[in-house]
């Protein structure tokens, strides 16, 4: 008799009903009997044959779980994503071919153990962010029918929210890894530009794609990332960018999110009210949240579309286009066709500017940590869309366009629902490279929200301590001040990759100073004899020993590195100050902590 499939496809759950007596064929079964109950014909483009699915997952029966981090778990790509054996469309049937091999995410994540479902459907050409844009018709969006389904990964979205797989990839030029799970009250991560390879992806705008994870849980999509990241030699826009240590959420992140002026809805109140909510939940879990000017955002994001990048879509398919341009989708080959007006000039002008929107955007990354920032601005029905195609989806971008183009890594967390019923979100943006302590936030506001999970109506499981030590290969070092969480040096570690461990106080054995000088003003932490100084408040990040030896590399006198005693019988690598430069500063070691000193001082 075969066992019992979960009702719910996260992987926590698959992996603890593998655990037991569940094979991956009864998976494969009853992903089989839920699509049949799903009965959406324009979701998927092309799948593999039952007897294919059963063989691969009796194969995968008589392999070792243990050595498969992702053993069994059913997931779909997005039809421009190369598979082996099945054509690749990217929703133009006139345009389909068969790859001779999969696209490196594909072939990892099935080394891995993870079993192809299906290619599901898209905005064609991966040209859009509404998800309407198919000859093979519209996806059903998750919660409603009425309302578009979000793009251009509108089927890798539905898929995973209808309860069909755990997770799907997507692709991201301009949002399409974040507006569908927005849209589907799932978590979308777009990583940084390069981490994951889009070798065997049909590019879009080759500068700016990236492969998108849709899960879930934050959990999901970050176990997924571990497998799927990585250098690839054969993608020449691959990066080494280290992966980083997931770790526990910093107790205090600083916020950016737009002010009154820059809060753009279209008219959508039910989604602005949601989104002050959201703002409200982070305030009160701790976090500090500050207005900023979003204009140098919105004028990078400007670019995407009324820039000369849209250039790179038409060359993507420039052969098929000049052969018969009537075979494209009318809005796809009206936006396609716009590249033939732009020049060479137009190209550079948009890359001097772009250079200047980035210098204009770096100041802002000193005074927060992360962006949030709604997911979408507002739910369009599929006729308001048909009616006003370009409108829609451009306004669709407003707070997604600018990410790529400025190399930033974003997380879409759904965060609840509006008063309608349908799904609210934010997204966290962060500089790249920080992918790992995105997840960490991410993962801590998805677990004080704790929305169901997808469309499935099944509640979120309990999120797994990532751990309170400090992770196998990593080193740990303790900060006492302005490299605390949520302070003004905290992104030397992140920018290094660093992931936050835990909070942790010393011995009393410390004497805590406020040097002189700044902006921003330093503490200094002194040793002095047993019992006759302080406990003092610190907190323990890990870097991996290259980001430890940068990150001391760059420390100033008279501060250093030593070890500390801490309250809990470790040890750890941490801030020491020399006691020349205590001549004259203010001893605040009363305070028991930096952060606490600060609050008094009014700081």
């Amino acid at each position: 008799m075969a066992a019992s499939v979960p009702a719910s496809l996260d992987i926590a759950s698959l992996k603890a009903a593998y655990a037991g007596n569940l094979k991956p064929i009864d998976v494969v079964d009853e992903i089989e009997r839920r699509i049949a109950a799903h009965a959406d014909p324009a979701l998927f483009i092309s799948r593999p044959s039952l007897a294919d699915l059963h063989a691969r997952a009796l194969a995968l029966g008589k392999a070792d779980a243990a050595r498969l981090p992702l053993y069994g778990i059913p997931f779909v790509v997005k039809d421009n994503i190369d598979v082996v054996g099945m054509r690749t469309t990217a929703a133009c049937p006139d345009f389909a071919y068969e790859p001779d091999k999969s696209a490196t995410v594909v072939a990892r994540l099935e080394a891995a153990g993870a079993i192809l479902i299906g290619k599901a459907n898209l905005d064609q050409f991966a040209t859009g962010l509404v998800g309407v844009r198919s000859p093979y018709g519209v996806p059903r969006n998750a919660f409603d029918g009425d309302y578009i389904p979000g793009g251009s990964s509108s089927g890798s979205a539905t898929s995973v929210a209808s309860g069909l797989a755990s997770f799907s990839l997507g692709t991201d030029t301009a949002g399409s890894g974040r507006v569908p799970a927005g849209l589907n009250n799932l978590v979308g991560l777009k990583p940084t530009p390069g981490l994951i390879s889009t070798s065997g992806v049909l590019p879009a705008c080759r500068t700016l794609d990236c492969v998108s994870i849709f899960a879930l849980t934050v959990a999901d999509s970050w176990a997924v990332a571990e497998i799927a990241a990585g250098y690839d030699g054969e993608d020449p826009y691959s990066r080494q960018i280290p992966l980083g240590v997931r770790g526990r959420a910093p107790q205090t992140v600083r916020f950016g999110v737009p002010g009154p002026k820059d809060r753009r809805f279209f008219g959508d109140t039910l989604g602005e009210a949601a989104y002050v909510q959201a703002i409200a939940q982070l305030k009160h879990a701790g976090h500090q949240v500050i207005e900023i000017d979003f204009e140098p955002f919105f004028a990078v994001a400007r670019l995407l579309y009324e820039g000369p990048w849209v250039a790179e879509r038409y060359a993507a398919i420039r052969s098929f286009i000049e052969e018969d341009a009537s075979r494209l989708h009318p809005v796809t080959r009206a936006i396609t066709l716009g590249a033939t007006s732009r020049t060479a000039i137009d190209a550079f002008e948009a890359v001097y500017a772009l250079a200047a929107g980035r210098r204009a955007t770096e100041p802002v990354w000193l005074a927060i940590d992360a962006l949030a920032v709604p997911t979408v601005p507002r739910f369009w029905r599929v006729e308001e869309v048909e009616h006003d195609p370009i409108a829609t989806n451009s306004a669709l971008g407003t707070y997604t366009n600018f990410v790529n183009l400025l190399g930033l890594s974003a997380l879409s967390v759904p965060v609840g629902f509006r008063t309608d019923a349908l799904p609210a979100g934010i997204t966290l943006i962060a500089p790249g490279g920080r992918d790992a302590w995105l997840s960490a936030v991410g993962g801590a506001i998805e677990a004080e929200a704790a929305p169901p999970l997808g469309a499935t109506g099944l509640p979120r499981p309990l999120a797994g301590d990532p751990g309170a030590q400090v992770p196998d290969g990593m080193i740990g070092i303790a900060v006492v001040g302005a490299h605390l969480s949520g302070l003004a040096l905290n992104r030397e570690l992140t920018d290094l990759g660093a992931s936050f461990v835990r909070t942790a106080e010393t011995i009393p054995a410390y004497q805590l100073y406020a040097l002189p000088g700044g902006p921003p003003q330093r503490p200094g932490l002194v040793r002095v004899a047993d019992g006759e100084g302080h406990s003092i408040e610190t907190e323990i990040w890990a870097l991996s020993p290259d980001g430890f030896g940068r990150f001391v590399a760059a420390i100033p006198a008279p501060l250093g590195i030593g070890t500390l005693q801490l309250a809990d019988g470790a040890s750890v690598k941490g801030f020491l100050a020399e006691g020349i430069a205590t001549a004259g500063a203010l001893d605040v070691s009363h305070y028991g902590g930096w952060r606490a000193f600060l609050a008094a001082a009014g700081g």
